[in-house]
């Protein structure tokens, strides 16, 4: 459950980072342009030096379901290291995600040692998640811009090709905003698959 006003306030923060890269409301955020802006750099797993060509096909191929994204800061840093075994739509959300976890200033979680070496990586509680996957979802389609697709009578393919998302995120967007259900009621028809 978020905290009163909080979804305004994503759809709020999501128009001011558009307006600060003079983007229209209704324009794709690309979340490396983002991130450049924030000052936070982004690098693929297979870009982290010192890791071994097994490391790396373990992260990215064998158990590339683990893990989609971690960010490292020392604070006055951060960095976010990517899963590059990931679609680009699904890469985009990631690093969305963990771009708003830097704006909304969690917390960040920490990285332990074990005695065997291997590392332990401790999250962010639910909470935060969920406001980070809610302000990710606000950055990549802010509710204008969903409006937009529908009016247009763009299929989900193509909308989610433009603004770099899966289809399954822009219809989750759809269906939570309420956009699908305001439109149907408006008169309007699903859009085609």
């Amino acid at each position: 459950m978020f905290n009163r006003g909080f979804k305004n306030w994503c759809e709020t923060i999501s128009l001011q980072h558009r307006r600060a890269l003079k983007l229209k409301p209704i324009d794709p955020l690309d979340p490396e342009v983002l991130a450049t802006s924030l000052k936070v750099e982004v690098h693929s797993i297979d870009e982290v030096p010192g890791l071994s060509h097994q490391t790396i096909h373990a992260l990215t191929i064998t158990d590339s379901g683990s893990w989609s994204a971690v960010t490292l800061t020392n604070g006055l840093k951060s960095v976010v290291i990517l899963n590059s075994g990931r679609s680009r739509g699904r890469s985009a959300s990631d690093l969305m995600h963990e771009l708003a976890h830097i704006i909304i200033g969690h917390n960040p979680g920490r990285v332990d040692i074990a005695e065997d070496g291997s590392l332990i990586l401790h999250t962010y509680e639910r909470q935060q998640e969920d406001e980070a996957n809610w302000l990710a979802g606000s950055l990549l389609l802010p509710r204008e811009a969903l409006l937009w697709i529908k009016r247009q009578g763009w299929d989900l393919a193509s909308a989610a090709k433009q603004y770099g998302v899966s289809v399954t995120m822009l219809q989750y967007r759809l269906n939570v905003t309420g956009v699908e259900y305001q439109l149907q009621h408006a008169g309007f028809t699903r859009n085609r698959r």
